[in-house]
């Protein structure tokens, strides 16, 4: 017992240690640094193009350091299995076997109230130590396909004849196998990720990609050719469809947030968030709160 107990505390005392390296907003600006985590090799959101940081996520996280008067550092995060994983290691108390700093901000989180007010078993707030706020982009699903070997996309059903490209364990992967009773299961073929569902399709591999619409944009304006459509179909018995991302703070850090989203608002009111997107190829919808 005596042994439990010691080993008890030390855990303890290393989760309050952790826990501590989360600053205060006076400490972010005293020490002129802004740490914003985004998802590793994550295009066109955040990725590394020849040592270079990349992306619509990097791009506003510099320009939010810069409307904080402080410099940015970047924290790039292997994504976890779930989002909770990430906001943990991440936001409010770290991982012990990454050994990494916890950052002042996080990009690209839900912005969904029934999310940040999910329970465990015990009815406790499941991220109760996070703040998600700032919602600065609308996403939902988007298909793409080649005009060379498919007329039109008028409902995912053309899908039967015609083999269409996803990211393994995806939303848009089990939503194609198992819609219409699985009817669409053979022609869905399955990729590492959206590039080389791409490449597939380029291969002649699949006639369609369907993924994130940022992905799709982005892989689009990429490969520069204009055979590649975007279909306008709708997805029947898939549930959400349309959603918000926002970011994350930590719970004790409302201050920083209030400061980021009104920097954040002025950056879409005045068209710079719009200009970023567009930089990429992305298409950008005002967000509902600043419509």
């Amino acid at each position: 017992m005596r042994l439990l107990a010691v080993f008890i505390s030390a855990v303890l005392l290393c989760c309050q240690a952790v826990q501590a390296q989360v600053r205060t907003f006076d400490q972010m600006i005293a020490e002129g640094e802004l740490k914003v985590a985004v998802y590793k090799d994550f295009a066109p959101y955040s990725f590394e193009e020849a040592g270079t940081p990349r992306g619509v996520d990097v791009e506003l996280a510099r320009a939010l350091a810069k409307a904080l008067g402080v410099r940015l550092t970047l924290i790039w995060a292997p994504p976890g299995e779930k989002l909770d994983d990430d906001l943990r290691d991440y936001i409010w108390r770290g991982s012990q076997l990454r050994n990494q700093q916890l950052a002042d901000l996080m990009m690209r989180v839900p912005y969904d109230r029934d999310y940040s007010q999910k329970r465990n078993e015990l009815g406790e707030l499941e991220n109760g130590h996070v703040v998600m706020f700032g919602p600065y982009q609308n996403e939902q699903w988007q298909v793409a396909y080649d005009r060379r070997r498919l007329e039109s996309v008028g409902s995912v059903a053309v899908f039967e004849h015609h083999p269409i490209g996803v990211e393994v364990d995806s939303v848009p992967s089990f939503y194609l196998t198992s819609v219409f009773n699985g009817m669409l299961r053979a022609s869905t073929h399955h990729y590492p990720g959206v590039p080389q569902a791409f490449a597939a399709m380029k291969a002649g591999e699949v006639d369609a990609v369907m993924a994130m619409r940022g992905e799709i944009d982005w892989q689009v304006h990429e490969a520069a050719d204009p055979q590649l459509a975007l279909a306008e179909n709708a997805y029947p018995n898939m549930g959400k469809q349309l959603w918000e991302i926002g970011m994350a703070v930590h719970e004790s850090n409302r201050q920083l947030a209030y400061a980021v989203e009104e920097a954040l608002e002025g950056l879409i009111r005045d068209g710079t968030l719009k200009a970023i997107y567009a930089s990429y190829g992305l298409r950008y919808d005002v967000p509902d709160m600043y419509q």
